[in-house]
């Protein structure tokens, strides 16, 4: 028994200390034997996504100025990577540069996508091209491609180029570097190299020869930005020179993947009108659904309120901000209004569902959403009680929702008086008359409308649904619809008519 015990504990302690053992026995990880590790396994996992899926790459074009249509381009073709769960996303880029705010926005945007960022140099990438080339993970050039050049300058009024004064160009420069040096740092660019392309007071050395000169601008072509310098060899800024697209997929890795071009819209110059404009195409569409409800018909206040509405949420879609299918939830919530309206009046719970569906489709059809990221934090944050979620800032939510919520408010502010004017003089005017009986499509007109809710006046009927203001009652053999003055009055209370809202019959409890 003694034995067994022995043997038992023996073969245990041996279990326990085998791995110490092997952990003994283990030679250090040096810094060249990590490296050659990651390499070998970020090729053994492109090996491996394409033995068991196949790869995806995104090229996105950056063929203009960096303006709002180039970032409603990559916008889009950002989101359309991440849906696709795309391995990697390469901006095929030549540009002469751009406004630095929108640089910022394409920054957040290239750092929302998980996967692999490389920009391809095709031929140009000045000022803010080369600023978006390094917010990337790569850079790899084409032949005879430059790179640089990217001191801010001042647009003048007729569209030249001012001079800056000293005062606004140190403190410019001094802002773009600090935004530089955070994408250089995240991606392990070397910082003196960018600030050389910003600031003309940097010097740029490398191995006891000057690159850039105090009072010059760097500018790099693919050969001198790949050359390495220094014992370790290291690129002065891009990976490498290739022929292609086709060629730089092969050299990432990638050789079968599956490509996909994102091809712009066509319309994203008028996208960048239609979102300046979208508080009045708001403002068009909740008036002109207004009058439709309030006259008999489908008419031509109808048609203009839906095609303002159609074009706001056709302006989300082409800047890239949302898909198609808000315009399905807006459509859901009118329909439930209107059989609020016209058909169920006085359960509330139906038109409040409908307002809310009308509401929460007009914010998000302009609101920036990721796909695959969570709607809501998931967990804690270091230290923070409200992580960020890629999805979302939900440290700053004015960010996400400020540009819906304000041209919603606007829009809804605007649409008050508006609407009180045509409620209380538009009519009782004969233009309005006529005009609303000809886009009744021959229906009842409006001028014959207001003589029969005048002739119910003092008329006395049954309430036969709740009136919460609004609903219906009995008037004779004749059914009405009816709406109070704000009171509540329960279903078989006698109602007595005071006048009309619109063609509503105005009555209160008799």
């Amino acid at each position: 028994m003694k034995t067994w015990l022995i043997l038992v504990t023996a073969l245990c302690l041996a279990a326990a200390l085998a791995p110490f053992v092997q952990a003994q026995e283990k030679k250090p990880l040096t810094e060249k034997s990590t490296i050659e590790s990651i390499e070998k396994m970020q090729r053994l996992g492109n090996d491996k996504a394409s033995d068991d899926k196949q790869a995806k790459v995104y090229v996105v074009p950056v063929r203009d100025d960096i303006m709002p249509p180039i970032l409603y381009v990559i916008r889009r073709g950002v989101k359309d990577a991440m849906e696709a769960k795309a391995d990697c996303l390469i901006l095929d880029m030549e540009t002469n540069g751009g406004r630095v705010d929108i640089t910022e926005d394409i920054f957040d945007i290239i750092g929302k996508f998980p996967g692999e960022t490389v920009t391809y140099v095709n031929k140009d990438a000045y000022s803010a091209g080369a600023f978006i080339a390094v917010a990337t993970q790569k850079i790899y050039m084409a032949e005879q491609s430059v790179i640089g050049a990217a001191a801010p300058i001042m647009m003048g009024p007729t569209g030249g180029v001012s001079e800056m004064p000293s005062t606004m160009e140190v403190k410019i420069n001094s802002a773009i570097r600090a935004k530089i040096r955070t994408q250089a740092e995240k991606n392990g660019y070397a910082k003196d190299v960018i600030e050389a392309m910003v600031d003309k007071t940097k010097k740029l050395e490398r191995d006891s020869k000057v690159l850039c000169a105090e009072g010059d601008i760097l500018t790099l072509t693919n050969l001198e930005a790949e050359a390495k310098y220094g014992e370790a060899k290291t690129p002065l800024l891009s990976s490498g020179t290739v022929k292609s697209i086709d060629a730089l997929i092969k050299e990432l890795g990638y050789a079968g993947a599956q490509r996909v071009d994102v091809q712009p819209l066509g319309a994203e110059e008028l996208g960048t009108w239609i979102n300046a404009i979208s508080p009045l195409l708001l403002l068009i569409g909740i008036i002109g659904l207004y009058i439709e409800f309030k006259t008999p018909g489908f008419g031509v206040f109808g048609a203009i309120g839906i095609a303002a509405l159609v074009v706001y949420f056709f302006g989300g879609y082409v800047s890239g901000l949302a898909g198609i299918e808000w315009v399905g939830i807006f459509t859901l919530g009118v329909v439930l209004v209107a059989v609020e309206l016209f058909w169920l009046s006085g359960t509330l719970i139906i038109g409040m569902v409908g307002v809310a569906c009308m509401l929460v489709a007009l914010v998000m059809g302009m609101t920036d959403i990721y796909p695959n990221m969570p709607l809501f934090p998931t967990g804690g944050g270091k230290g923070d009680s409200m992580p960020q979620v890629e999805g979302i800032d939900f440290h700053d939510l004015g960010k996400a929702f400020s540009k819906p919520i304000g041209d919603l408010t606007i829009a809804f502010a605007l649409s008050i008086p508006v609407i009180w004017a045509l409620a209380k003089y538009l009519p009782h005017t004969a233009f309005f008359a006529n005009f609303a009986s000809e886009a009744a499509s021959g229906v009842e007109s409006v001028a014959a409308l207001a003589a029969e809710v005048d002739s119910r006046l003092g008329q006395v009927g049954e309430a036969i649904t709740p009136l919460h203001p609004g609903g219906k009652a009995m008037f004779g053999d004749d059914m009405c619809t009816v709406v109070t003055q704000g009171e509540m009055i329960a279903v078989g209370a006698h109602v007595k008519v005071i006048g009309h809202r619109g063609s509503d019959l105005l009555v209160i409890e008799a």
